[in-house]
């Protein structure tokens, strides 16, 4: 039992350093590297033996064709967890030159929204994102697919060879960097194609080090990175109803940015804790404006290295100079706007 109280939430105050130490924090992210592979090697292999076939040249639609087209920009990315119903209708009114990058997750739900995504990624080998590209949306599978036609969609090599089929858009390709030397050379031997792209193991690490390495754009806007459940009025995994919230499982307890407890499953933590160890490594502007989850929180305080702001106020702040267009346009006419 619990009750339902509606409050005020603000973030916590920053802390100046992680309580977990990076290289301990890295040590833990990847600690499920070997089981995974174990698991997915077979999957990896006969996926892009099947993608080559259908397209014979990774190089020749490869990713990299994008490297440097929108140097400087910043970038928002899209991660599909439960806080993303409270920035998802924002993001068509994002500033001009901020570049919109979306796990493939939530297509349905931000082509629904008009959002103008600029880029789809994929990284997942099994059929689970064929699934989600219509789950909650109300249309077919068909009916979802058929919007991709103008869209852009980064995949892995190792994409499940049925999603790209059912994909009618751009499909560009990159390789994942896998800690395993004898199934690297298996890889190769298939082609010599080495552009990678690093994740964390999830898609929405590759959206990020796709925009930072590739796109060149070193400000980097998470929306709906949660990597944690909503604890409202349901338990969600998803901004939209999934087959997930039927049963989320066996989950930990961890703190949010706003100081309040919630769930999340170890292997979400581990994600949370690679992304902070790049904050922190990696250089660049990292912003939070997920406006939820756990992404920089710590029970002693935010991490001061992912700055956690509200989406709104990333809107304005990119978008400062709008406020002395008039002057810019119309100098002869006084409208009295300062800037401080």
């Amino acid at each position: 039992m619990g009750r339902l109280e509606k409050i005020m939430l603000d973030f916590q105050p920053y802390i100046m350093q992680s309580p977990v130490p990076p290289a301990q924090a890295h040590g833990q992210a990847c600690q499920a590297d070997q089981a995974t592979i174990a698991h997915w090697k077979d999957t990896w292999l006969n996926n892009i033996k099947a993608n080559k076939e259908v397209y014979g040249s990774f190089k020749e639609n490869s990713a990299g064709i994008l490297h440097d087209t929108d140097i400087g920009k910043p970038a928002i990315i899209a991660g599909a967890g439960p806080s993303l119903k409270h920035t998802a209708p924002m993001l068509k009114d994002r500033p001009e030159n901020t570049l919109l990058i979306s796990c493939l997750h939530n297509f349905h739900y931000l082509e629904a929204m008009d959002a103008r995504v600029d880029y789809y990624v994929t990284l997942d080998a099994g059929p689970l994102t064929i699934k989600e590209v219509s789950e909650g949306s109300g249309k077919t599978e068909e009916e979802c697919f058929a919007m991709s036609k103008d869209k852009t969609l980064i995949a892995y090599v190792g994409t499940q060879p049925e999603l790209l089929r059912k994909w009618q858009g751009k499909v560009l390709f990159f390789n994942a960097p896998i800690p395993d030397e004898a199934l690297s050379k298996e890889i190769n031997a298939i082609e010599e194609f080495h552009l990678y792209i690093e994740s964390g193991g999830c898609v929405l690490g590759t959206c990020m080090m796709f925009a930072k390495g590739f796109l060149g754009c070193q400000t980097t806007i998470f929306v709906g990175a949660d990597f944690s459940f909503s604890n409202t009025e349901k338990t969600q995994f998803h901004p939209w109803d999934s087959d997930y919230d039927k049963d989320i499982g066996a989950c930990i307890q961890v703190v949010d940015i706003f100081g309040n407890r919630c769930q999340t499953w170890g292997s979400y933590y581990n994600f949370k804790l690679w992304f902070e160890v790049v904050a922190q490594r990696v250089p660049g502007i990292y912003i939070n404006a997920s406006e939820g989850g756990v992404l920089g929180a710590h029970r002693d305080g935010n991490i001061i290295h992912i700055k956690q702001m509200w989406l709104k106020d990333v809107f304005d702040m990119l978008g400062l100079s709008k406020h002395k267009k008039c002057q810019a346009l119309t100098p002869e006419i006084c409208d009295g706007t300062v800037l401080i």
